[in-house]
């Protein structure tokens, strides 16, 4: 394998295409992770059919490529030259990025089986990424300093346990989940689940602080922002905590503490299954046919971080619900960058920020290719959907961090 990539042909490069050319979007973004992880070089030429790939040539991943059926063509040097050229053209919405580390990527998940599954293990698991899977005990231990990106799915950061209380109060897994969250609360030294949500939020949003990449979707997303908001104020009810929720803690949350979101309204009622005014599931009027969130075109040479999140086959997108099926555009902050809206709708989709040295991203729903996926659904089968472009967003997120860092532009 060290000769097959010691031994490169200098008039060769090879092209990943990422547009309607590409036979597996999915298992492409895999092949780039480990080309990257063989310590070469990729370019990822932005708004080039489809945000492609473009790396020296090495037999090695020409074989790697027909293993995972991954759709490539060898070009002359002097073709990838010209399309260097004419991606640097100032009159063309195009730029070429290098990757050049692959990043080390952690999953906030609890070690006990959940009846739901989680689109970003099974994108990261079928494109062949290698991930670590931590929860609270490795978090509050102080681990996120050795990972460079973080993804966090269908968590509820506020001890309420997803407001499944009024449905599954009853049912052995909702059960097993509230004991198991109890015990590593006391385990940790917390009197409630809530507090110890509450330091593992603030440990990653010290990992984003820091220089780190939040990725997260469904629920987490908006009870992140709700735990940050809520410090010091109890809005658990007694079947969550023991206690009361506390009088009049709508006025005193925090906005301030949130990475998107502020002014929101808490759902304080334990028998809707709902978090905060944040999520627009209950609210949108929007049937399944024209449910499509459409994502936003970005200047490739001058705002490179929302271009790459953003690259695509496809610019409208299949909308899909989860816990929290949209943002509402009412309660996200003014600063945060919006990527992707259903236009139908006072909603966004698709979300972005900076926070310290690190970057945010958050994207609504569930599963990208399950439209209502349901507790006790089976996952997602990603072999019948190797070119979704919902998971083609999730997977954008993995390798952003690969790109060499750029000089801030102005």
């Amino acid at each position: 394998m060290l000769l097959l990539f010691v031994t490169i042909s200098n008039a060769a490069y090879m092209l990943i295409p990422m547009d309607e050319a590409q036979l597996n979007h999915l298992k492409a973004y895999g092949l780039i992770y480990w080309t990257i992880e063989q310590q070469v070089e990729v370019y990822w030429l932005l708004n080039y059919r489809g945000g492609s790939f473009m790396m020296k040539h090495h037999e090695a991943i020409e074989k790697e490529c027909m293993i995972r059926n991954v759709s490539y063509n060898v070009i002359a040097d002097a073709r990838s030259t010209a399309i260097l050229s004419e991606i640097a053209d100032p009159g063309v919405n195009m730029d070429a990025i290098l990757l050049h580390k692959a990043p080390k990527i952690a999953v906030y998940s609890p070690k006990n089986k959940q009846p739901w599954d989680d689109a970003v293990t099974l994108a990261l698991t079928y494109a062949e990424i290698p991930y670590d899977v931590i929860y609270d005990e490795e978090v509050i231990d102080g681990v996120l300093p050795l990972y460079d990106w973080l993804h966090l799915h269908h968590e509820d950061f506020t001890g309420q346990y997803g407001k499944f209380w009024r449905a599954y109060k009853d049912v052995a897994w909702y059960q097993e989940n509230q004991r198991e969250a109890e015990e590593t609360a006391r385990r940790l030294g917390f009197n409630k689940v809530s507090q110890c949500k509450l330091a593992v939020v603030k440990k990653m949003r010290d990992f984003v602080l820091g220089g780190g990449y939040l990725f997260a979707m469904c629920s987490a997303p908006d009870s992140f922002d709700v735990a940050l908001a809520a410090e010091g104020v109890d809005i658990c009810d007694v079947m969550f905590d023991g206690d009361p929720i506390e009088p009049g803690a709508q006025e005193k949350l925090n906005y301030d503490n949130c990475l998107a979101f502020t002014n929101f309204t808490l759902s304080t009622n334990p028998y809707e299954y709902e978090i905060s005014s944040i999520d627009m599931t209950e609210k949108r009027s929007v049937p399944k046919p024209v449910d499509l969130f459409t994502l936003f075109e970005f200047s490739a040479k001058w705002d490179p971080v929302p271009t790459m999140l953003c690259q695509n086959h496809e610019m409208i997108i299949k909308g899909f619900m989860g816990q929290t099926t949209s943002f509402n555009k009412d309660n996200i902050k003014p600063e945060v960058l919006i990527m992707g809206e259903t236009k139908l709708a006072n909603e966004a989709r698709y979300i972005h920020g900076d926070y310290g040295k690190g970057t945010w991203t958050y994207l609504s729903g569930h599963d990208p290719e399950d439209y209502q996926h349901r507790v006790g659904d089976p996952p997602t089968d990603l072999n019948l959907h190797p070119n979704s472009a919902g998971y083609r967003l999730i997977l954008n997120n993995v390798l952003f961090p690969a790109a060499k860092k750029q000089k801030q532009k102005t």
